[in-house]
């Protein structure tokens, strides 16, 4: 797991880093793809640099998770998800075997630590290994661990800050099974909100002043749960989950409509509804959404410094609804967009745009790990 994290950081054995690519293949940046598990589906995303801080899309897919393949994030069904992740290696036309994997933040402690500065690497991992017994809640054999020294403390120039990562050992281990059964190569493994992070980051280097002073809220809607993160010049300053998603739309019509939880995602998809269905289903959803992001917002104000946010970008599936930027910028008061990680990026001959303007901003983690090929 890469919290940040560089390869030469890593107290454990496990495929828990980000392996030095350059040194095993010889070459700087050798095809990697990201690929994002999440309880909906499998996304797939392939990068090329065509210069100084210039990337392009190869290309990107994604396949529905039969349900209950996936559930809060873990992989309940390692046979289905394989075939899914098998199918969309194929169906995206990548060669590319080398994979970034993505693991839930609620699945992984993160801890940051002082330590004196000067020790050599294997005092560092001593000290990191007994400071890191202090805020894991499990035996250290049953967990995969990685480090990153991040620069000198703020308040104490001779110790350094440290960042710690921890998650069970077999919660990597089935996403590791999952990519190597079909027939791909994990070599590095992610935390998805820091993967989105890096995607997002991006985007705000493209805000004028390169979004300089500018707070920056981030809700990502996924099937069952929101993350909320604030950023300001490029740090995480706020981040919690809150538990609502397109899920809540989709049981909506399924009891609206006595349709199949598949055919009401499918309907939702394609907008193949009965009429009365944007007044009696859909309106009412977008305002419950709404109201969760304003309600976060204001969470976010009273358990911070903070009083104000410049700029929200929404993303995940639920981002593209109809309606949803307008109802959410009316009812916050504040610069709403839908966010594409894709934005300024050349576009790959495999890339169909009209169709990625649609796709484009549930693919935020998978960019996101398919970035970290470039660094």
């Amino acid at each position: 797991m890469q919290a940040e994290c560089s390869p030469n950081n890593t107290y454990s054995g496990e495929m828990l880093l980000a392996l030095d690519l350059g040194s095993l293949i010889g070459k700087k940046n050798p095809p990697l793809v990201g690929i994002d598990i999440s309880t909906s589906g499998v996304r797939l995303v392939e990068l090329s640099e065509t210069g100084k801080d210039q990337l392009r899309l190869e290309r990107y897919a994604s396949e529905p998770l039969p349900r209950g393949a996936v559930v809060d994030g873990n992989i309940e069904n390692i046979e289905q998800v394989t075939e899914v992740v098998r199918r969309l290696w194929k169906k995206s036309g990548s060669g590319t075997r080398l994979v970034a994997l993505g693991m839930p933040p609620a699945s992984v402690i993160t801890k940051k630590i002082i330590l004196a500065s000067g020790m050599l690497e294997e005092e560092l991992e001593m000290q990191v290994e007994s400071e890191a017994s202090q805020y894991i809640p499990f035996a250290l054999d049953e967990v995969s661990l990685d480090f990153d020294v991040i620069g000198p403390a703020q308040h104490s120039p001779e110790d350094v800050e440290v960042l710690l990562a921890a998650t069970r050992k077999e919660k990597v281990e089935d996403r590791v099974a999952v990519a190597e059964a079909a027939g791909l190569k994990p070599t590095v493994m992610d935390i998805e909100s820091y993967a989105a992070r890096a995607a997002i980051n991006r985007i705000i280097g493209q805000l004028p002043k390169a979004g300089q002073g500018q707070i920056v809220g981030l809700f990502q809607i996924g099937t069952q749960t929101t993350h909320v993160s604030a950023l300001l010049d490029g740090q995480l300053i706020y981040e919690r989950e809150q538990p609502f998603g397109g899920n809540q739309l989709t049981q909506d019509i399924v009891r609206a409509y006595g349709l199949s939880y598949e055919e009401a995602e499918t309907k939702k998809r394609n907008n193949d509804l009965p009429e009365g269905y944007e007044q009696e289903i859909l309106n009412p959803f977008l305002e419950s959404a709404a109201l969760e992001v304003t309600r976060a917002i204001q969470f976010f104000f009273t358990s911070t410094p903070y009083t104000r946010l410049d700029q929200l970008f929404l993303a995940g599936g639920c981002a593209t609804i109809p309606g949803l930027v307008e109802v959410v910028a009316g009812r916050a008061k504040i610069s709403t967009s839908v966010v594409s990680p894709f934005t300024g990026m050349q576009l790959g001959p495999n890339v169909r745009e009209k169709q990625l303007r649609m796709d484009a901003p549930s693919y935020l983690v998978a960019c996101g790990l398919a970035m970290r090929r470039f660094g």
